[in-house]
C-alpha cells in the first residue's frame, strides 16, 4: 500500500458565491460574514444545519456571534478545501473525516468543532463483465476520489483482502463513469448515492461498505482554525448547540428533511432516497460511536503513513 497515491493537495481557486439562504443574510455592512466550505457542487449548506438554515433559523442564532451573513463555498474534494481553510479563505468547513485528519496530522492549525454526520456509506463497482470480488482487482487500476473517506474505505478493504492494485488514480466521483465504461480502470469506489446511480445503469457492486466493512464507515466533521476560534471563543459551543437542535428538528420532521436533502442532489430522487438515513444524524456533537469511527480512521491513516504525526482526537476538539 505504501506505493499507492498520496493525498491530493491542490488548492481550488475560490469565487465569491452567495449562500442559498440569502433571504436571511441581512445587512452585511453591520456585521461579519461567516465563510463556510462544503463538499459538493452547490453553494448551499447541507445536512441538518443546512435544513435549519432553510428554515431561516441558523443566521438569527449566529448574530450574537457578530455574523449577519453566511457565504458557502463548494469544493469537489476535502484536500482542496483544506488549502482554502488554512489559507484564511474560510472560517468553517464541513467535510469528510479523512482529509480533516490528514490536515491536522500534517501540523495544520485546525480545531474539531463537531461530528456533523456518521456512518457514511460507499461501494466498489465494476462493469458487467468485471471481476466478481475484490480479489479480482489485484494488479488492476481502481479509480477513487483521493483523500476522501471513500479512499480510506477502499485502502482498508483492499488491505483486508490482501489485494495490491497497480494504481489508484485520482478521479472525482462525478467523473468516474466514463473511465470505468472505457475500461481505463477496472473498478471504482464511490459514495453510496453515486453507487446507486451506477447500479441502475448496470454496473455491479462487488463490495459494500455498510455490509462488508462497517468498521470503515466514514464520518463528516466540522472544523475551524485556531485563529478563528481564538477571535470567537464562544463560537464552537454556539455551533454545537445549533447542530444538535438541527438534527433533532430533522429527525422530528423526517419527510421534510429528506425532501430538503434531495434538492441538493442532481441524481434521480427515487435512486438516492434510501441513501438518506436517520442513523447518520447525531443529536450530540461527539457521539460515542462516531468518535470511535473517527479514532479508528485516524489510527489507520497513521499506520499507512498518511497522517505524518499522530495526535489525540480528544485534544483536537475545540
Amino acid at each position: 500500500m505504501k506505493r499507492l497515491l498520496g493525498i491530493l493537495a491542490t488548492a481550488l481557486v475560490l469565487t465569491t458565491t452567495g449562500c442559498g439562504g440569502d433571504a436571511d443574510a441581512g445587512d452585511a455592512s453591520s456585521g461579519k460574514t461567516l465563510r463556510i466550505g462544503v463538499i459538493g457542487s452547490k453553494d448551499t449548506l447541507n445536512g441538518p444545519v443546512g435544513f435549519l438554515h432553510s428554515r431561516h433559523q441558523l443566521l438569527p442564532a449566529l448574530k450574537k456571534e457578530g455574523f449577519t451573513k453566511i457565504e458557502v463555498f463548494p469544493f469537489p474534494n476535502g484536500p482542496d478545501l483544506n488549502q482554502a481553510l488554512v489559507g484564511g479563505s474560510l472560517d468553517l468547513a464541513t467535510y469528510g473525516d479523512t482529509p480533516a485528519l490528514v490536515a491536522r496530522g500534517s501540523g495544520l492549525d485546525t480545531r474539531l468543532v463537531s461530528l456533523a454526520t456518521v456512518s457514511l456509506d460507499a461501494s466498489v463497482l465494476v462493469r458487467k463483465d468485471g471481476p466478481t470480488s475484490l480479489a479480482g482487482l489485484d494488479g488492476k487500476k481502481i479509480g477513487v476520489q483521493t483523500g476522501s473517506y471513500i479512499h480510506r474505505y477502499l485502502l482498508g478493504a483492499l488491505r483486508d483482502a490482501d489485494v495490491e492494485p497497480s494504481e489508484l488514480p485520482h478521479i472525482y466521483s462525478t467523473d468516474i463513469e466514463a473511465p470505468l465504461e472505457r475500461g481505463d480502470i477496472a473498478a471504482a469506489a464511490v459514495p453510496q448515492a453515486n453507487a446507486e446511480v451506477l447500479r441502475a445503469k448496470g454496473y455491479r457492486v462487488i463490495d459494500h461498505l455498510a455490509e462488508d466493512h462497517p468498521d470503515y464507515a466514514g464520518t463528516s466533521v466540522t472544523v475551524s482554525t485556531g485563529d478563528f476560534l481564538g477571535d470567537h471563543p464562544a463560537f464552537a459551543g454556539t455551533w454545537r448547540t445549533l447542530q444538535n437542535d438541527a438534527a433533532r428538528q430533522a429527525l422530528a420532521d423526517w419527510n421534510g428533511y429528506v425532501e430538503f436533502a434531495l434538492t441538493l442532489s442532481d441524481f434521480p430522487d427515487d435512486l438516492i432516497r434510501s441513501t438518506i438515513r436517520r442513523d447518520q444524524l447525531p443529536t450530540e456533537a461527539f457521539p460515542g460511536p462516531g468518535v470511535g469511527l473517527l479514532e479508528s480512521t485516524k489510527e489507520f491513516l497513521v499506520e499507512e503513513g498518511f497522517v505524518k504525526k499522530d495526535f489525540s482526537v480528544g485534544k483536537w476538539r475545540a
